[in-house]
C-alpha cells in the first residue's frame, strides 16, 4: 500500500499543476477549501496566511521544485505547495460592483451584479470582456473590473 501511495504522490507531482514548462509569471487558483501560504518553500517554514477560499486566483511568480511563490489579489506574497494550486482560470471582482451582461457589450442586458470579492471562473477573455461563471450564474464582465487569469 505504501508503494501505491508513493506512485500516486509522484503522479500528482507531475500533473499540470506542477507546470514545469510554464514561464513565470502565470495564473493559478486555489484547489482546496483551505490553503496555507508560507514564508518559505517548505513545510518547515511558518504560515503567514491561511486562505479559506477555493478558486481564489493567484499569480505564480517563482517556481522552486514542488513549491510556488504566489501573489494574492491584495499583493501578499508567499509560498504554496503545488498540490494546493489548480490551472482553473479564475478571477476576483475588484470594483465595488461589476455588472454581468448577457453578451460582451455595454449595450447588452445586465443579468446580475457581482460585488467586490466575488470569485468566479473564466472561460474566455477577449476585447476587454471575460465570460464569468459564479456558481452556475454566467455573464460577461469587463476585464477592468476583475483581477485574475484575464490574459490567458
Amino acid at each position: 500500500m505504501a508503494v501505491g501511495g508513493a506512485v500516486l504522490l509522484v503522479l500528482a507531482a507531475s500533473s499540470a499543476n506542477a507546470a514545469p514548462g510554464k514561464k513565470t509569471p502565470y495564473w493559478a487558483s486555489l484547489s482546496h477549501d483551505e490553503a496555507r501560504m508560507r514564508v518559505g518553500p517548505s513545510l518547515d517554514y511558518p504560515s503567514n496566511w491561511v486562505y479559506r477560499r477555493r478558486d481564489l486566483p493567484v499569480k505564480v511568480v517563482q517556481v522552486l521544485g514542488l513549491w510556488r511563490k504566489v501573489q494574492d489579489p491584495d499583493g501578499a506574497q508567499g509560498w504554496m505547495h503545488v498540490r494546493l494550486l489548480s490551472d482553473t482560470p479564475t478571477a476576483i471582482v475588484r470594483s465595488a460592483i461589476a455588472p454581468l451582461h448577457g453578451s460582451p457589450s455595454d449595450g447588452s442586458a445586465t443579468l446580475f451584479r457581482a460585488e467586490r470579492g466575488v470569485v468566479g471562473r473564466i472561460s474566455d477573455c477577449s476585447g476587454g470582456w471575460c465570460a464569468f461563471d459564479v456558481k452556475g450564474r454566467r455573464g460577461y464582465v469587463k476585464a477592468s473590473d476583475i483581477w485574475g487569469a484575464i490574459d490567458g
